[in-house]
Parts: structure tokens; sequence; C-alpha cells
């Protein structure tokens, strides 16, 4: 078949179809029902308006459904009710008084005054009414809880506008949201929204009108921020989401932010955003609707914005003269029906109507241009509130490039529903739409809670951060944490004013303070706390530790440098006296040796053996033989008894000595500073410890003001001032002292200056630093040099600090309970306090149970070494001495008168004679050498 045949065939088509369609026509306007409608609408809805417009057009050239229309069209004011019913009123009146009841109220109102007016003046009349109103059952305030006879005739369907916000609950339900910030334009009503659009979720949200210009929509996202939310939703025309995303900085398009743009436009959204990635929802028509809906808007130019709406309110306002029409040709619809004016109500006389026009509506068969009528039909269920207008909504990742819609993916679908689940095609891709939950946190370093480490993946390690991680791992959030910049936690000054984290989390540019943060009753007034992760921690005081100069001869030190000397001169002396004696006495040995010659022990106490007499007898060895001669015995007594008290007195100031050193310790407690000024104290600058200390003198003060003033009081009788007379001083001035003693010495701006200051202090100039018990712990168990003195004081725990209000304080209770029960907190403080790598390697400090160490007396092993080197050097020199200089040689006479005669016998220096023979034998063949032999001519002097 040729092309020109082809296009024969469709004129020929064509053309019968006009003739039948003409037939059609003759026929049903024969039988054409005719009926009148009060059309009621708010003045800005001119998709509602321009849709009843072309409805009439349609049915009109439209003639097969056999259907015309009496419109009579009142514009309804939004605020001011009493006007807009006197409107409907005179209106209904003249229908009335026409002969031209209205059959049905099509009602387009949206919601507030205009809405509620029309409800309650159809309910008084009952009048037949179809209503587009948004809102569900319980939203419907004037047809809530109606009888079941009027809910026949009094029916709402909601439109897609009054659905489409649904999504955003599905979207939170699907992508676990725990805050959200939507925001919508005059496109969107949310009124009815504030409670029951995420109702029984868990998610913490504001509902609020976008800000008109830039600066109030900047203004008011930082706002929104600053009530930790972080997932924006933006329900509005293409137009507002660009200007909304146009106003926001670009630090709130990073990972922890997200956005989802929702409109009830078909078209592309479009910004001016450098970069930028959301989350697209916008409605699409159904394919099989698709070719009813192009002829909508070509033939009949129904375009009106937004499209859904519009198309929505011509199928509700079609369905709904269908259903009227096929009731009064069915005549279900009263033939007599009888219509009672506004000025004959009287509260209770409204005419019974037996019209079941639900059940009309929903049997109607036309079918619909954009989506599909769910329409309620189970019987017991309302159908107000729970039908609507069905369609699709299609799920984009949209990025903004420059300015531009540079890719545009879909991810998914939803169909709209009260509680329709999202249908996803791309997990992974919706994931990266989720924002992050990053909390910010500020912090103090602090070892070892918070120490920096530039390898830690937050750049920072300690016990708080360990702590931090495992409440995240619970909680499931990230987190960014950064030092504060004052170094401070948290004090007020004396204009009521905050600084250090404290402050931050006032100006809500913080979520979290973490750090060895004390829980003070003031600091709670304007943020909250969590649950103690550490116990009570109090106030304590640090010094250095007392080092006890160690010495290898420390048992020299015992007695004073005279002393020895004296005991060295009386041991010279007393040796030289026993030695006089001995030599002088003629009842000592060497003066005496017949009568002591059958002795054991022949001792001559020559000067050699007074010296060791007298040395050894100082020794547990004892002098061994005493001298003969009674003067002698006297001078080895009195030396004996000078001896003992000299070495008792030695053992004991030894051993007082080593111990004095370990019991010197001036201060105890924090009453031993300050009944003290020798030792210099302070708190750090800012410090909670410079606050315990500053209130407490000024509460001495205020407490002495009052003693003052009532022992001043001149109206107190006798017997009432001698009352007050119980103390000379009744409130002590102990922390006054204090306060101003750490005044005078100057409060140091930093724990560095602190630790310095301790140790760089003296004998002289001693310095305490008071602070943190924590903190001095571990600088004590990093450093030798340092101690703890005393016991804790104005003791607090240790909490984490959140925004007054905040959901975190739920959140992270409970996390750091689940760590307590599972012992996870007694593992980071062993972690972090017994297993630190950092814990110094320190001697154990010195008590009286210990011994005396050998620093203190090495020194007597050196005197052995000493001792047994000397020995080792005379062994030698008596050696040379015997063999080479002294030792003589002992020869035969045989020997010597060998010598050839003639010749002079010259003996060499140091040989003796000898002879042999019977009468030289008894002398044992060998004579004594001549030093040992006593001269013949040797007599005593006495």
């Amino acid at each position: 078949m040729t092309f020109f045949s082809l296009r024969f065939v469709k004129i020929l088509l064509i053309h019968f179809n006009l003739i039948l369609q003409q037939k059609i026509t003759l026929v049903s306007s024969q039988t054409s029902q005719n009926i009148n409608v009060l059309f009621i609408n708010e003045l800005d809805n001119d998709a509602a308006s321009k849709a009843i417009d072309i409805v009439q057009t349609y049915l009109k050239k439209n003639s097969n459904y056999g259907l015309s229309l009496q419109i009579d069209k009142i514009e309804a004011n939004k605020t001011d009710a009493k006007a807009l019913l006197e409107s409907i009123c005179l209106k209904y009146a003249d229908s009335i008084e026409n002969n031209q009841p209205p059959h049905v109220i099509f009602d387009t109102t949206k919601s507030g005054v205009a809405s509620e007016t029309v409800k309650s003046f159809a309910q008084a009349l009952g009048l037949p009414t179809v209503s587009a109103s948004y809102g569900q059952e319980g939203d419907l305030r004037q047809w809530r809880d109606m009888e079941e006879i009027k809910q026949k005739y009094l029916l709402q369907v909601m439109p897609p506008a009054d659905i489409i916000p649904e999504v955003v609950r599905s979207i939170v339900r699907k992508m676990n949201i725990t805050n959200a910030a939507i925001l919508y334009d005059e496109t969107f009503v949310m009124d009815h929204k504030y409670k029951s659009l995420l109702q029984n979720i868990q998610t913490r949200h504001v509902i609020t009108a976008v800000a008109d210009g830039d600066s109030a929509r900047a203004d008011q996202i930082e706002r929104l921020r600053n009530l930790d939310i972080n997932n924006f939703f933006i329900l509005g025309s293409l137009k507002t989401i660009g200007q909304v995303l146009e106003s926001v900085k670009p630090a709130f398009f990073e990972r922890n932010f997200a956005w989802h743009a929702i409109t009830q436009n078909e078209g592309e959204v479009s910004s001016k955003r450098d970069n930028a990635t959301i989350m697209f929802l916008k409605p699409v028509v159904y394919p099989q609707n698709r070719e009813r809906l192009g002829q909508l808007r070509t033939t009949y130019n129904l375009n009106e914005e937004p499209q859904i709406m519009s198309v929505f309110y011509f199928d509700l306002a079609l369905r709904t003269f269908l259903a009227v029409k096929e009731m009064l040709q069915s005549g279900a619809w009263p033939a007599n029906m009888e219509y009672l004016g506004c000025d004959d109500f009287q509260g209770g006389n409204t005419p019974e109507r037996n019209i079941d026009l639900r059940q009309a509506f929903i049997q109607v068969t036309e079918p619909t241009s954009y989506g599909d009528f769910e329409l309620v039909t189970q019987p017991g269920k309302p159908f107000n509130g729970y039908s609507y207008s069905k369609f699709e909504m299609d799920i984009n990742v949209v990025q903004i490039r420059g300015g531009t819609s540079v890719n545009s993916k879909s991810i998914g679908s939803w169909t709209a529903g009260l509680d329709s689940p999202l249908v996803v095609k791309d997990e992974e891709a919706m994931k990266n739409l989720t924002a992050d939950t990053v909390y910010r946190i500020f912090t103090v370093v602090q070892a070892p809670f918070i120490m920096r480490d530039e390898t830690a993946p937050k750049g920072y390690k300690g016990y708080c951060i360990d702590l931090i991680d495992e409440i995240a791992n619970i909680v499931h959030f990230d987190y960014t944490i950064e030092e504060v910049e004052d170094g401070k936690f948290g004090n007020m000054d004396e204009k009521g004013e905050w600084n250090g984290i404290v402050k931050k989390l006032i100006d809500k540019k913080a979520d979290i303070g973490l750090g060895s943060m004390s829980v003070m009753a003031e600091r709670e007034i304007v943020i909250d706390f969590t649950v103690p992760y550490y116990d009570l921690v109090g106030i304590t005081i640090m010094m250095q530790r007392p080092s006890t100069p160690s010495s290898l001869f420390k048992f020299l030190t015992v007695l004073e440098t005279n002393v020895w000397l004296c005991i060295l001169a009386a041991y010279f002396f007393t040796s030289f006296l026993m030695w006089v004696f001995d030599r002088w006495s003629p009842y000592s040995y060497q003066n005496n040796r017949e009568k002591y010659k059958d002795d054991d022990e022949k001792r001559e106490f020559n000067l050699k053996e007074c010296l060791w007499f007298c040395m050894t007898s100082l020794t547990p060895q004892g002098g061994g033989e005493a001298p003969k001669n009674l003067s002698g015995r006297l001078v080895a007594a009195t030396w004996w008894l000078f001896g003992f008290i000299i070495i008792a007195s030695y053992t004991a100031n030894l051993a007082a000595f080593l111990t004095v050193s370990r019991l010197d310790t001036p201060v105890e407690s924090l009453d031993d500073l300050a009944k003290q000024y020798k030792i210099l104290y302070a708190p750090l600058n800012g410090s909670s410890a410079m606050v315990y200390f500053e209130r407490m003198a000024n509460i001495e003060q205020m407490f002495y003001e009052i003693w003052k003033d009532l022992s001043l009081n001149d109206s107190l009788s006798p017997l009432e001032r001698s009352k007050l007379a119980v103390w000379d001083y009744p409130v002590s001035d102990k922390y006054t002292k204090m306060w101003q003693a750490m005044q005078e010495a100057q409060l140091p701006a930093t724990l560095d200056e602190a630790v310095a200051r301790v140790r760089n202090s003296t004998t002289a100039t001693g310095f305490a630093f008071l602070g943190d018990a924590t903190d001095i712990r571990y600088l004590v168990m990093t450093n030798c040099d340092l101690q703890v003195v005393g016991e804790e004081f104005s003791r607090k725990p240790y909490a984490i600090a959140v925004q007054q209000g905040s959901h975190l304080k739920d959140q992270f209770n409970n996390a750091i309970l689940t760590l307590l029960n599972k012992r996870q907190l007694e593992k980071l403080k062993e972690k972090w306090w017994k297993n630190d790598e950092a814990q110094a390697k320190c001697d154990k400090p010195e008590d009286q149970s210990d011994g005396i160490s050998i620093e203190n007396i090495g020194g007597v092993f050196i005197v052995i070494f000493v001792g047994i080197g000397m020995a080792c050097i005379t062994l030698v020199f008596e050696y040379w001495w015997y063999k080479y200089r002294k030792n003589p040689r002992i020869i035969d006479v045989a020997e010597a008168t060998s010598t050839p005669p003639g010749k002079d016998v010259k003996l060499a220096e140091g040989i003796i004679l000898g002879q042999t023979g019977k009468e030289y034998e008894k002398a044992n063949a060998a004579l004594r050498p001549r030093f040992n032999q006593y001269p013949q001519n040797f007599k005593p002097r006495f």
C-alpha cells in the first residue's frame, strides 16, 4: 500500500469520527443534565480557578458527558471570616431566590479561616460538599466527629501539595535522620503539619517558612545550625529552592550537611552555587496518563503551575460533577430537596439529607489526568483525611557545579501516600546523600586526658579521646576537635560573661566540651553535663621532691672534720705514748726478757707495734696481747674506753643521720601550707582551683561583715549581745590570708610555668602548686622530681559538657552507663595511668624501713679496695727491700779461709762470717743477722 492510499484511509477515519461525534452530541444534548455549583476558592489559588474554567469548557466541548454547569464563584478572604460568610450567604440566597439552589459546593480553600468558614456553612445547612482542603481527619475541626449521614455528603480529598510533605517522613525513616529543618514557601501549607509530620519519630525538627531576602535566609540557616541541625529540607517552587541554596555559606555543603529539595514543579533545579550536591524530588506523571494530560495542555491550555495541582483540581471537579449527574439521573438525588437559608438556621435545625454522594463519587470511572485517586472504600474507616491523590515522585541526585546542574541521576522513587516507603535503586548513592553526624568538640590540652599527637587520626590522644571514640561507636557520629583559644574550661567574670569551653557552648559554636572539666553549679546554669565519667577529683598540692644528697663517703660525714682530726691525733698520741712507756718501763718485755722467756706471746711494743695495737683495738678483732708493764696497760685500757665511746657514738649517729633527711617534710597538708611563710604557693590563673580559693576568701569576708554588723548593732539587748560573744573572732581568716599570699606569689598562667616554678624552687625560695589532683598525679607519675603533698579537697566529678537542652545529654548518658557496666572505663584508667608509656622509672622513695643504700655506704668498699691496693704496694716494697737492700749473705768460715795465702781478704759488705764444727752446731749452724743481735756491751738503762 502506497503512502497516498494510507493518507486517504486516515482522512476517511477522521471524517467518520467527526460524524459519529456529532451524532453522539445530538443524542446527548437531548438528555443533558444541568448542575448548579457553588465554587468557593481562595484569592490566590489560580490553579483551582483555572481548572474550574477548563472543566466547564471541557464539558461544553465534550457533549457526550451530557452535563452542563451553572457555576457561582466566590473568592474567599483568608483572614476575614465574617465577610466571607456574608458573601457565601448572599450568593446562596440569590440562588434560592432564582430557584437554582446549588446541588454541590466545590470547595478549594486550603486551610485556616476560609476553609473553616466554608465547612461550618456546609455542615450547618446540610449542603453536599466536595472539598480539596489541606489536612487529615483531625485537622478538619468543623467536620470532626460527624454523624454517619453527614459523612456521606460532606467529602474531602487531600490535594498533592498536602501529600508531598509526607515524603519527608519517609526520607527521615529511610536515612535514620536525627535532626531536620523543614523550610517551605507559599506553595505549601504546613500549619497543620507541625505536630503530625514526624510524629512518633525520634527526630528533632523545626518547621518554618522560608525567610524573605538573601541576608534574612542566611541568618535563618545560621540560627538553625546553631540548634544542632545539619539536615535541611526545602519544600517550595524551583525559584525558592534556588534562592535558599544561594543564600547558604559554602561550609554548609560539606559532608556533615545534607540538603533535600522537594517541589511540586516538574522542571529542573538551578542555582548559582559553585559546588553542591543535593537530593531533588519532583512529581512525575504516570505513563498511562500522559496522553490525556497532553491533550489538556494543548487543547484546553491547562498549563497553570504547579501542573500537578491544576490537574488535580480538574480531575476532582470533573469527578464531583459526574457523581452528582449520576445520582440525579439514577434518582438517588432527592427530587424536592429542602434548602435552609442562613437567616433561618438556629443551631439545631439542619435539614436531614439522605444523600450518599460518597458512594457515587467512588464509583465514577472517569480516568484521571495525572495520578490516580486513592479513595477509602473500606466500611468503618473515615473517608475524609485518608483519601488523596496518588502519584509518584522521582528521587534524583543533583550536582550543581559553577551555577548549573552538571549531573542528575535518578536513584529511586516515592509513591505518594500517608505512610509510603522510599523505593531506592542505588543504595550507595543514597548513603552518600546522608549528612554525616559530625559534632564540634572543643577541648583543653591536659595530660593524660587530652594530649597532642600528630600521628593520631584526629591529632590528639588520651583518656578522653578513647572515651569519646567509644561513645561514638555507640551513638554513631563523627567529630572534629580543636583547642579553645584561651585554654580555659570556663569561668564567669564580674560582668557575668563566660570564657573558655563554656562560652563556646553558650554561643552554639561547640556541640561538646571534652576534657577534665569539673561539674560546677554555676556552669550547670548555662550548659548541661552528662553523668560523670571520672571519679571525684579535688585540689591537691604539688611540691619538689626533696633530694637527699648521696655520697659514697657519707659515713665519714657523720662526724665533723675537726672530730675526725682529733680522733686521728688521739690515735697517734696514744700510740706514741704506749711506745715511750714500753721503752722506759723496767717491767716491759723488751727490758725484762729473761722473766718472760717462757711466755707463749712475746710481743715487743716498738713504735710499729703500738700503732698496730691502737688501730686493731678499735675493731672487733681486738688489739691482741697487751703490754706487760702496768703503765702500758693503763694506757691501753684508756684507749679501749675511748674507742668504745667513739664507736658507739658513731654507730648511733650514723643510723640517725641516714634517717633525718627522710623525715624532713615541712608541709604535709593545706593547713601546714597556710601557717608558714617560707614556701610560696599559688594555683593556675583562671583555673577552678583559683576560683575556689577566691570564693572562699570572699565568703570569709562576707561572714565577717555579717558578724561585725550584728556585734555593732546598738539595738541588741545585753542578753542578745552576749549570745554573739561566744567567739573572739567567729570566722576563720585562713582562706583570706591564703588568697592574699597567692596573689603576692603571682599566679602562673600555664601548667608548664607552674611546673617550672616548682622545679626551680630551692630551700630558701620554695614554691608549691595547687591544682587538680589528676594533673598533679600524672605529673608526679611522669617526673621523678615532683611529689604530691596532703589530701585532696573540694572534690568534684569530671563529665562531658554539652549545650543546654541538647539531645546529646541523654544519648551520652546511656553510652557512658553502658561503658561503665562493661568496665570499659576501668580499662581506660588502667591504660592511661598504670600502663602509660610516659610513666617515669623512678627509684622508690626511701622511708624509715629501708636499709642503707649503696650510694651512702659504698665508700666502705672503696676503703677495702684502697687497703688491698696499699697492701699490694707494700708487699712489693717488702720484697724489694728484703732481696736487694737488707738481706745478708751467710757463708762458712772455711769458705772464707780458702782464699789463697798472701792475699788480703776483703769481704763484701753485708757478709757475716760463720764457722762449721760441733761447737757451732748448737747455734743451728748459722749466725743471726747483726741487726737482731744485741751488742756484748749492751746494758739496760735502769
